[in-house]
């Protein structure tokens, strides 16, 4: 399983995915699931993947072999975000006509999505999230933030919290909350996380950390959050029954 999120602000935008995949529950592993596409001063996308792990590297690995040729319709070259989650699109498709068929004579449901966010010069930050079918939509005033994978568990806390007006430091501290709440509750979700920031306007990758379970600040998110709850949870009056 997985859990990836990204945030869509006035300031720039925040990314963070789990690394954790499990095919039962003796056979954990850990791949990164964010790939970035840099070329400073011009663009910078992030994409993120959830779903079946060939599939997702399968796509991830066309893109990147994209990018490298010159003649090659790609991520680097596409004019804007739009036309860049058109070309996740495509790849996701073509790895489809290659694919499906195999994976249902073995039982095997294609499944994969994507998070595609960033900026290219010319055009404000942009936000999309791609389904299996390569089809997708994009993010609004209204809705700042797309997850995939185990989303549930992580969602009350951005829908409480995140609006377009957070800052970067609110929004990654909202994303490490809603992640620490979706460990806690799925054991397929975990450690090390890869964290992105990107300001707005500055076409280059703000901050790229990679947290590990033992990261200081994580730590003390994971404690004080689940210490600040309780003590609201007993500061509400109880009912009378």
């Amino acid at each position: 399983m997985t859990y990836c999120v990204a945030t869509l602000l006035d300031t720039g935008m925040v990314f963070l995915a789990d690394s954790r995949t499990n095919a039962g529950v003796d056979q954990i592993n850990t791949f990164r699931k964010m790939h970035v596409f840099e070329r400073a001063g011009d663009r910078v996308l992030v994409l993120m993947t959830a779903g079946n792990l060939a599939v997702s590297q399968a796509v991830a690995h066309l893109l990147h072999e994209a990018a490298v040729d010159p003649h090659a319709d790609s991520v680097h070259t596409a004019p804007n975000m739009f036309e860049a989650a058109v070309l996740v699109g495509e790849a996701l498709r073509t790895v489809h006509q290659r694919d499906a068929a195999a994976f249902k004579d073995h039982g095997i449901e294609f499944n994969a999505s994507f998070i595609l966010g960033g900026q290219i010069r010319g055009e404000l930050p942009r936000l999309f999230n791609i389904y299996s079918a390569g089809n997708f939509i994009e993010a609004t005033e209204d809705t700042p933030y797309f997850q995939i994978g185990e989303a549930k568990y992580g969602k009350p806390i951005l829908d409480r919290v995140i609006t377009r007006s957070s800052s970067l430091a609110e929004a990654t501290k909202c994303a490490l909350i809603s992640m620490d709440s979706t460990i806690r509750s799925n054991l397929s979700v975990g450690a090390p996380l890869d964290l992105l920031c990107l300001r707005r306007d500055a076409l280059r990758v703000q901050t790229h950390r990679r947290i590990a379970a033992d990261d200081e600040y994580f730590r003390m998110i994971r404690s004080a959050w689940g210490e600040s709850l309780r003590h609201a949870f007993h500061a509400l009056p109880n009912p009378t029954i």
